[in-house]
């Protein structure tokens, strides 16, 4: 599909154009016919193209007005039908049920802008309207942090306490218009849900990992003795097999549980 406008840089707008990038993004969302998804930034439409051809309906929210006149013109026999609903709306002020969505009927396929990678994950995965898959093409190099690399972060534990992701693929610059600096990625969540918080509540657990992290490079007694007694936290590393000079990035999500689970009983948050 072919560009109509020109890009804004103050809305992050990279187009995607090429066929090949919408259709792996599709398939990693594993899109069946009759399925609702969420488009975030449509733009000019190309990953919206391909998640029509697959029979899904698509509710699109794009905060540019010109591509809303051009998607209404590129598809204006999908929005008569119903199959393609299209909103004028900026995602940065986003709340699913206004757009007729509940929780974990939906997916979400989105190529969405660098800067807002990180808020939409956060708005999307805690939230009590969660789709069941979502699937993002976003900065490579965040792609990695949150699915391939060793050490753990703030981003990563945040998007695996609410599900499993996975790098799908690298996306080279030269699939968009125009090219972005840096390469981009295809990363999928899947198997979103909230488990996790039977015994504390997601506001909680955020508390204690930013605590946690607050100084990366510190050791984890020293960042989380700022609001806890510094020797009962040793005593919860110990009984939890962690050395003492542990740090945030070093401990997987099920052990950040245990230890989150163990401080409570300390103090309430």
């Amino acid at each position: 599909m072919q560009e109509k406008f020109a890009h804004k840089k103050s809305l992050g707008q990279n187009f995607l154009n090429s066929d090949y990038v919408p259709i792996k993004m599709c398939d990693a969302a594993n899109l069946q016919a009759g399925e609702t998804v969420l488009e975030i930034g449509p733009g000019t439409g190309a990953l919206t193209k391909e998640i029509l051809k697959r029979d899904a309906r698509v509710i699109a929210i794009e905060a540019d007005a010109r591509a809303v006149t051009s998607l209404e013109e590129s598809f204006s026999n999908e929005i008569a039908s119903g199959q393609l609903t299209l909103h004028h709306h900026d995602a940065r002020s986003l709340n699913l049920a206004d757009f007729g969505l509940t929780n974990q009927t939906f997916k979400v396929v989105s190529n969405i802008p660098y800067y807002l990678s990180g808020f939409l994950f956060r708005t999307l995965l805690d939230s009590k309207c969660q789709p069941n898959t979502l699937v993002f093409l976003i900065q490579k190099e965040v792609a990695e942090r949150i699915a391939r690399d060793k050490k753990e972060s703030l981003l990563s534990l945040s998007v695996k306490v609410f599900g499993e992701p996975t790098y799908i693929c690298t996306v080279s610059k030269s699939h968009f218009t125009p090219p972005p600096k840096i390469d981009s990625a295809i990363v999928a969540v899947n198997k979103i849900n909230r488990d996790i918080f039977s015994n504390f509540t997601s506001k909680q657990f955020f508390h204690i990992l930013h605590l946690g992290f607050a100084q990366k490079r510190k050791q984890l007694v020293g960042n989380l003795a700022k609001e806890f007694p510094r020797e009962t936290v040793s005593e919860i590393l110990t009984r939890l097999a962690l050395p003492l000079d542990v740090r945030a990035e070093d401990i997987p999500l099920d052990t950040w549980i245990n230890v989150v689970n163990s401080l409570l009983t300390v103090k309430t948050i």
